[in-house]
């Protein structure tokens, strides 16, 4: 249980990885949040019920700007 003000939201929550990390292992490349969901580096997640959720990076968009003909 949560014990941070204001409360972590659940794993069932859309925001999850939102919640503070309690324990955290960057040379293995993955935290363990406050309410269970372990997040790795990848964005990837595993749920506490033990559900996988993908990576999930956001898209990278280029933007090119239009030059106008002098």
């Amino acid at each position: 249980m949560c014990s941070h003000s204001p409360t972590c939201p659940s794993a069932s929550d859309s925001d999850h990885d939102a919640a503070k990390v309690v324990s955290s292992h960057p040379e293995q490349g993955w935290s363990l949040l406050c309410n269970g969901v372990v997040l790795f580096e990848d964005t990837g997640e595993i749920l506490p019920d033990r559900r996988v959720v993908a990576p999930h990076r956001p898209a990278i968009r280029f933007w090119t700007p239009i030059h106008s003909a002098a």
